[in-house]
């Protein structure tokens, strides 16, 4: 990670702007679009050079469409996405080829992310091939792959079905490494292992790094997992940002009613001093028919009209210009 404090003088890698991402409703035989589901709505941005953004939120916030509409996965509805200033929609097909080797992704399940038709050697060898790297040079660059990720040399002739989901996942680090990229989008990498595991796999990211200079995009609902990780961290509700803020003030100072109650939600292991806890009521809204105020307005405590009739905007808190909060009322902290 780096030091927060450095973060504001460093060149931001990444611009998201008003970012929206939705999903056609149909319904019929003739499968009529009767609505949009709102997965990412309206959400802004910046990413800096060498940082860990965290990301987190219940399911359905809208968090992993997010990373996917960064990395081209899913059209964009509207919005823009900048790389280096560079705006990621107006790149030709050459252009793109090579934004891939700048921009890779973790994914969450490492065996349904790896092809259980190829070895590990084909797996790590294909984007060397596309790129067009001869054949020596690709074998010593996958062997260098295997022991940057802690995997023995005689992994490569193994199927993924062959390896435990730790291994799996390291296999997938190495084939997201691969090409050096400058930006990797961690979408819940630990959360389908052993808890045994988590640890090795993000000290093992957090040693990538240091060593290559990546800036990380993590995405992951373990509130403790993303404080570990990350320098900032973004609170996003039903596809909008509730709360930005570095992770210290995020876990210290939380400014949104949301945020407070993530934090509340975190199990504590100790029977002698149990958590003081206000229990969420109500139910999440549609993202088909999202509320017009504040999208957390039927759950928070201290909700008032004014909560229910408009949306608050992502502003300044604490007389901080770096902590922002999307609420009428913000904690005192």
């Amino acid at each position: 990670m780096v030091d927060s404090d450095r973060v504001s003088i460093r060149r931001p890698i990444l611009d998201i702007q008003h970012l929206k991402k939705y999903f056609p409703v149909t319904s019929g035989v003739f499968l009529r679009r009767t609505g949009n589901v709102h997965a990412v709505d309206d959400v802004s941005f910046s990413v800096f050079k060498g940082e860990t953004l965290g990301i987190v939120g219940e399911s359905g916030c809208g968090k992993t469409t997010l990373g996917r509409c960064i990395m081209g996965l899913y059209p964009l509805t509207q919005g823009r996405i900048l790389l280096d200033g560079k705006p990621l929609s107006a790149m030709t097909r050459k252009m793109r080829k090579a934004f891939s080797t700048r921009a890779q992704m973790i994914f969450q399940d490492p065996f349904e992310s790896l092809n259980p038709r190829q070895t590990v050697r084909q797996i790590l060898e294909e984007k060397f091939r596309i790129h067009g790297m001869s054949p020596q040079k690709t074998a010593t660059q996958v062997e260098l792959l295997l022991d940057q990720v802690g995997l023995d040399p005689g992994a490569l002739t193994k199927y993924p079905h062959e390896f435990s989901g730790g291994q799996r996942q390291r296999i997938g680090i190495a084939r997201a490494i691969s090409m050096t990229p400058q930006i990797v989008i961690c979408d819940e990498p630990v959360s389908a292992l052993d808890v045994s595991v988590q640890s090795k796999i993000l000290n093992l990211l957090l040693d990538l790094q240091s060593e290559m200079g990546l800036t990380f995009l993590f995405i992951s609902h373990d509130l403790s997992v993303v404080r570990h990780m990350s320098d900032r961290i973004i609170v996003m509700y039903l596809g909008r940002i509730m709360e930005l803020a570095d992770a210290q003030n995020v876990y210290n100072h939380p400014g949104h009613p949301y945020t407070k109650a993530l934090l509340e939600a975190v199990p504590v292991a100790d029977p002698d001093h149990p958590p003081n806890r206000t229990p969420l009521k109500g139910e999440i809204p549609s993202a088909e028919h999202p509320p017009p105020g504040c999208r957390f307005a039927s759950r928070c405590p201290g909700a008032r009209p004014l909560c229910f009739e408009k949306m608050p905007t992502l502003s300044a808190h604490f007389n901080d210009p770096g902590h922002l909060v999307a609420c009428h009322y913000p904690l005192s902290g």
